[in-house]
């Protein structure tokens, strides 16, 4: 698949297929849809993509012409810049978020908004395959010398991004490419409809079994009374049994597993909410033998060695390194939990239990952290103000637009999101386009005066805004490096480093407000959060390496492998996790990220190394110090992609954060290690 002349962030619009609805419809008549003129109706989408082609097609024209290197260069920059202020899957799903009614003039926004989509798509692989492009860009590299240090990086990262579709290959093995980069993107599809589409149900007879703090998630359902004879005909024939029919998708199935009591209830939901979609199996077998396919086209042994060549990492061998790294140094940690866990379950069933079992853990856990930290889950954080957040970083001047899109949903869970409009780049030596970034956040609430956030809501919150800040921050000449544009092991960086800043008293005391008296969040409160987050805190660690450890093994194996993908997880569970794996389950045929993020999901583990780094070395003693976020910004976020993520890291916190591991880079695992206790434990 090409990415060089249109690339997505590797963050920011991942979450987007899960959200349904975010914001009130826009006043689309008076000033176009989101701002944008041609959008007061729902034809001016095919003539924001004519006007795109058509501007694309002068610029191509131009860059046919050979002229200098500087000038190849800031063509094709502003190619992808056109090309990606009208990606109509973004304003789809932006619209089809602001659909809250199902408004039919909004709902015919979408469907054109979708077929100016297909237009689209066909340009975009007119330009990424034009030889034309190519050559001009080798032209540049070759003349580097007349290009600044940048030019130079993105003169590479254009050539290479162009060879990963396949542009330099023989015509017959280009179509091949062609054919397969179809197929991987249809099964994507298919893998993640899937998911939505067969999310599962289990019916628990009889009522009682389910607890009334889950009634709201269950639908009432009814079967024949087992005490009713089936040939009777008395009064008792017409019996009917009482019950619940709960849908399994993720929340649900995690809200059954942390609150039911009867274990029996627990184990059927775990099952089935494990088990689907089976139609993913096959899917997903498809998906890994295309992109091996591709692979082996493209000169290597497996897609992991292909997707990590240009990443900090460089290879598999170094991922796994890593991973292995973390899993031995989490593992007594893990284990000396998984007892404590074991021990607490015996004392709750005042008998010998010899194990335990995977539907345990969420049930058990929450208990324990309930009662060593004194903790009510039901508590919330009045949503007061985000005026704060700036703060860190020392805004002295307009570094961009931020928009706030915000939607109250009633009775259904919060999501959030990060979306970029429009990304930086310099236009001339004194005009620079600036980013516009939205935050687009579906709370749950009654309105907007009164928004309560779990805490989890407030930590994805700062998540998001962690990515909104890396694309607003970003100065960099060309938008092909803008903000979140950097290599997929770094990306998750500024994200996981705001995600401290929501367990941190000193922040959250300015605006996490009490409801009625408007008193901020009491500090001992916020203490026992900490505590119950530490609790299990290596447990969920060694979570994230198996998933991790998952990624890798698939992306690595070879079609000739007699293990199919059930096998596979089934003994890295065995092996990396203390927990069993369930004959009969398949849980990663809803990990969703096997295809968004394929072999880079240990992606997620180097920005929380890296995070844990910075954190401690620059940020934890006044995490609000200006002094502080004028670094953080100048040293780290205006950099985006344009800068080597090692040097960058390197001249922020010192040479104590990465290391160098058989050609490639992993992170130094000691400040997370003291952070989570990984290194001390008896």
């Amino acid at each position: 698949m090409l990415h060089a002349l249109v690339r997505t962030p590797a963050e920011p619009f991942s979450c987007a297929r899960r959200l349904l609805h975010s914001v009130t419809a826009p006043l689309f008549k008076e000033t176009g849809l989101y701002g944008f003129d041609h959008l007061k109706s729902a034809k001016g989408f095919q003539r924001m993509v004519d006007d795109a082609i058509e501007r694309s097609n002068e610029l191509v024209n131009y860059i046919a012409g050979m002229p200098s290197a500087p000038e190849i260069i800031r063509s094709m920059d502003e190619i992808s810049d056109t090309n990606s202020l009208v990606e109509m899957e973004k304003l789809e799903m932006l619209i089809s978020y602001s659909n809250t009614s199902g408004n039919c003039l909004l709902r015919e926004f979408v469907e054109e908004a979708s077929r100016a989509s297909l237009r689209l798509n066909e340009y975009l692989h007119y330009l990424n395959s034009n030889p034309s492009l190519y050559h001009a860009i080798v032209k540049a590299e070759q003349n580097n010398h007349m290009l600044t240090e940048e030019g130079r990086s993105a003169a590479r990262h254009l050539r290479i991004d162009l060879e990963k579709g396949g542009i330099h290959l023989s015509p017959e093995k280009l179509d091949r490419v062609n054919q397969l980069n179809i197929e991987i993107l249809q099964l994507c599809r298919q893998f993640n409809e899937n998911i939505i589409t067969d999310p599962g149900h289990v019916d628990i007879f009889p009522a009682s079994h389910l607890p009334k703090k889950l009634h709201h998630l269950a639908k009432t359902i009814y079967r024949p009374s087992s005490f009713a004879s089936k040939r009777s005909t008395g009064p008792d024939s017409n019996l009917k049994e009482r019950g619940f029919r709960l849908v399994t998708e993720p929340s649900t199935l995690c809200s059954i597993l942390q609150l039911a009591s009867d274990a029996e209830v627990r184990k059927k939901a775990y099952i089935r909410g494990n088990s689907v979609p089976r139609a993913n199996l096959v899917v997903l077998d498809k998906l890994l033998a295309a992109r091996h396919e591709f692979a082996e086209i493209m000169g290597y042994r497996s897609y992991a060695e292909f997707a990590l060549k240009d990443n900090m990492a460089s290879s598999p061998e170094v991922v796994l390194s890593f991973l292995h790294e973390m899993s031995n140094t989490v593992r007594p940690k893990a284990e000396e939990e998984f007892k404590k866990i074991l021990d607490f379950k015996m004392g709750e069933s005042g008998q010998l239990v010899e194990d335990l079992e995977p539907w345990d853990e969420p049930y058990f856990t929450r208990m324990m952290k309930s009662a060593a930290q004194n903790l009510d889950y039901s508590v919330n954080m009045l949503f007061h103000k985000l005026r704060f957040l700036v703060r860190v970083v020392h805004l002295s001047r307009r570094l961009g637009v931020f928009v706030p899109r915000f939607k109250i949903k009633k009775g259904e869970a919060s999501d959030l999101c990060t979306f970029c409009y429009q990304r930086g780049r310099r236009i001339s030596e004194t005009d620079y386009q600036l980013p516009i970034v939205a935050l687009v956040c579906n709370f749950s609430g009654s309105n907007f005066a009164s928004v309560h956030l779990h805490h989890s809501d407030v930590e994805t919150l700062f998540h998001e805004f962690g990515h909104a800040l890396h694309s607003l921050l970003s100065r960099t000449d060309y938008q092909h490096f803008s903000g979140t544009r950097v290599v997929l092991d770094f990306a998750e960086t500024p994200s996981n480093l705001f995600e401290y800043y929501a367990w941190d008293y000193r922040v959250l005391r300015k605006f996490a407000k009490h409801n009625l008296t408007g008193d901020p969040i009491p500090e001992k409160l916020v203490q026992s959060l900490i505590g119950a987050k530490n609790m299990f805190a290596a447990t969920e660690l060694q979570r994230q390496v198996f998933y991790a450890l998952i990624d890798q093994a698939l992306h690595t194996m070879q079609p000739s492998s007699v293990k199919d993908t059930v096998s596979i997880v089934a003994d890295l569970k065995r092996e990396h996790t203390s927990w069993k794996y369930v004959e009969g389950t398949h849980w990663h045929t809803r990990f969703s990220h096997l295809v968004t993020y394929g072999a880079g999901y240990y992606s997620y583990l180097y920005a929380k190394c890296f995070a844990a780094t910075i954190w401690q070395k620059m940020l934890q003693q006044d995490p609000l110090s200006p002094a502080a976020g004028s670094a953080l910004r100048s040293k780290f976020l205006q950099h985006g992609g344009a800068k080597d993520p090692t040097v960058i890291l390197n001249d922020l916190v010192g040479n104590c954060v990465v290391r160098k591991q058989n050609g490639g880079i992993i992170p130094d695992i000691t400040s997370l290690g003291e952070e989570m206790q990984l290194f001390n434990s008896s």
